[in-house]
């Protein structure tokens, strides 16, 4: 998918991905769930949260995974 075609949530996304693989590529793990800061990580919850948006397109409420 082009950049064009994407929406700001998308864009988004994609940045969260790119800073959530270096972050493991620094600390030497292949997984967040590896990693010993997987529960109180803040880009982690940064990036659920961008999961989330891109899928519901930042409305709130009804979106059941």
């Amino acid at each position: 998918m082009s950049m064009q075609n994407k929406d700001r949530f998308e864009i988004y996304l994609d940045e969260m991905i790119e800073k959530l693989q270096t972050c493991q590529k620094e600390k030497g793990v292949k997984s967040c769930s590896d990693c010993e800061l997987f529960l109180s990580c803040e880009l982690r919850k940064e990036y659920v949260n961008a999961v989330y948006n891109s899928m519901s397109k930042g409305e709130t409420g009804g979106f059941e995974f």
